[in-house]
């Protein structure tokens, strides 16, 4: 229920840890499949009613605890007129790559006219649930979204970006500070239709050192979250060991990959709530060892301000009875 969810990410005590799952809508669900036959990604997610359906499907199937709208973290590109299409075998592909200081957007159009079709699903989906599940919206973070318009398609090592900000570092802390400004007013439009928690998802971010985290991703994300005025959750994978710099980012709730001890992150948050953080590659396994793995973690996270969540998002091959098997072991805690 969204007060359990709203609770958790206060940090306050709950009867059990709200639950839901990053990527929850998608290929590994047999309805999506056949919803998808019909239409591509992107008409998919910019068609709020077929968008509605499909972010709902796993809150019908399991009801967890907040239903996270069906949208991609790559929409924020479309306010900058940075086009972008999914290109099958390879993933997205932005057509004009950002390769010199040149390329750096100027201005931007109004995310209620870019994206006025998110903010329709979530009015749908804020309409649709009540208050038997937060709503959840979310963006990219500025240094993912700039790896993807620097690359121009997905790269494994993210050297393109990197590289940028290497030979070009005003220009690269000009472009980040473009892309918090697109995701800033994204999520406060968010919150305007309907959102009762918003993650920001910078996961690539944590590849950059300490030193360059401090200096060009904290006053982005720290920017960014201040104007929200609902729950915030920050991701960012790879931060075993930098967790201080997540908790300066000023988000409500730290969202933890499946690399990050649950204890050890509790040792050092404090009283900082925080998600996550079941290795998604246990879903894979037969549900009495998911649900094994599920209690472990939540009697290691302890009794206040967990939402359970994975370490990232479900993979395409896990078995429905898996996502079951994980939900139904947190809906059965009592504390």
């Amino acid at each position: 229920m969204k007060e359990r969810f709203l609770r958790a990410a206060r940090g306050e005590r709950t009867d059990r840890p709200p639950v839901w799952l990053m990527r929850q809508a998608g290929r590994y669900l047999p309805e999506y499949r056949d919803i998808r036959a019909d239409y591509t990604f992107r008409e998919a997610i910019s068609t709020p009613d077929v968008a509605e359906e499909i972010s709902l499907q796993p809150w019908e199937r399991y009801r967890v605890d907040g239903v996270v709208m069906y949208s991609d973290i790559l929409v924020a590109l479309e306010p900058l007129d940075l086009e972008y299409h999914i290109e099958s075998g390879v993933g997205p592909v932005v057509e004009e790559p950002i390769e010199e200081p040149r390329d750096v957007p100027e201005g931007q159009a109004p995310v209620s006219e870019s994206l006025d079709y998110v903010g329709e699903l979530l009015e749908r989906l804020h309409d649709r649930v009540g208050d038997e599940a937060a709503v959840i919206g979310f963006a990219g973070g500025p240094f993912t979204l700039a790896s993807y318009a620097v690359a121009g398609k997905p790269s494994r090592s993210h050297v393109p970006v990197r590289g940028f900000r290497a030979k070009h570092p005003d220009a690269f802390a000009n472009l980040l500070e473009t892309f918090a400004d697109v995701v800033g007013e994204f999520l406060q439009y968010q919150v305007a239709h309907g959102a009762d928690v918003v993650q920001l998802f910078d996961t690539y971010a944590g590849l950059l050192g300490p030193d360059d985290y401090e200096e060009f991703i904290l006053p982005v994300h720290q920017r960014i979250l201040e104007t929200v005025d609902v729950p915030t959750i920050v991701f960012v994978r790879n931060m075993a060991g930098r967790l201080e710099q997540l908790r300066e980012s000023g988000a409500d709730v730290i969202g933890l990959d499946w690399t990050v001890d649950i204890e050890e992150a509790r040792e050092t948050l404090g009283d900082v709530p925080v998600q996550g953080n079941l290795d998604p590659s246990y879903l894979l396994g037969d549900p009495d060892f998911v649900a094994e793995r599920t209690r472990e973690l939540i009697q290691r996270a302890g009794d206040a301000g967990h939402i359970l969540n994975l370490g990232h998002g479900v993979d395409r091959r896990t078995d429905p009875l898996a996502v079951e098997a994980f939900v139904r072991t947190a809906k059965s805690i009592e504390r």
